[in-house]
């Protein structure tokens, strides 16, 4: 069975259409799962969500997810206001809906950010201002309420391509952000969290049997110029250059 995984779309369309064009001159796969947030940005949070809706894939609800659909609209910070704004009052009901977490194949488990909160890093720590990754021992404790059976992790979040090996061969595994390279998070403590490239990622799980699941990570170069431009139009400048680059400015 092969799995292909999206996560962090942030409403960035052109990203997702790259992803799934490349998937498929790849030779597809047979279950997309998507692992959250998918329309907040200055960009097509519309045009994103009814893509979504034609692909069909299985779900998961991201903190971003979560405030579009539940938040007062003037709570929300200036991305998810934009999504929220740009949206039906179904279509952000149905995003606060999603579930924390799916099952997507025996012993594989899926989520945003951690399986029991939407919004706090796995594997990442902030290091003077950066995301960087977190001690095993305090990934592990992070984990450690998970049923022993499940054997692979998949999450995203932090929007950095990461896979780990942890004790007794529970593997996690985190494919990069389709459609948000690079971010500020102002709450503290502040950081930055940057891909380092404009292409959008995504991932690739094949499961067989009792054998070892092999993952593979993607990064696909798309019209990232025209996202860019998208942003400046909404006033987002600093969203611009991450999209442009995949670094904050500075």
């Amino acid at each position: 069975m092969k799995i292909a995984v999206i996560t962090d779309i942030h409403g960035n369309v052109a990203a997702l259409e790259a992803v799934l064009d490349d998937l498929q001159r790849r030779g597809g796969a047979d279950l997309v799962v998507n692992l959250g947030d998918c329309v907040s940005g200055p960009l097509w949070p519309r045009e994103t969500f009814e893509r979504l809706e034609r692909l069909g894939a299985p779900t998961v609800r991201g903190n971003h997810d979560r405030r579009v659909g539940e938040d007062r609209p003037d709570d929300m910070g200036a991305s998810d206001r934009y999504a929220h704004d740009r949206l039906t009052d179904a279509q952000c009901a149905s995003l606060g809906a999603l579930p924390l977490r799916l099952e997507i194949a025996p012993s594989v488990l899926a989520f945003h950010a951690r399986p029991d909160h939407d919004e706090r890093y796995l594997m990442d720590a902030v290091v003077e201002h950066r995301l960087a990754r977190a001690p095993r021992a305090v990934i592990e404790k992070r984990l450690e309420a998970l049923d022993p059976g499940v054997k692979l992790v998949l999450c995203g979040h932090s929007h950095r391509p990461e896979l780990l090996r942890l004790s007794g061969g529970r593997m996690v595994f985190n494919p990069g952000s389709v459609g948000c390279p690079a971010f500020e998070d102002t709450n503290a403590p502040a950081h930055v969290s940057e891909q380092g490239s404009p292409l959008a990622r995504y991932g690739r799980v094949e499961l067989s049997g009792d054998a070892e699941p092999r993952l593979e990570f993607f990064a696909v170069a798309y019209d990232c110029e025209s996202a860019a431009r998208q942003a400046e139009k909404a006033g987002q400048p600093g969203w611009a250059h991450a999209l442009r680059t995949g670094f904050m400015p500075g």
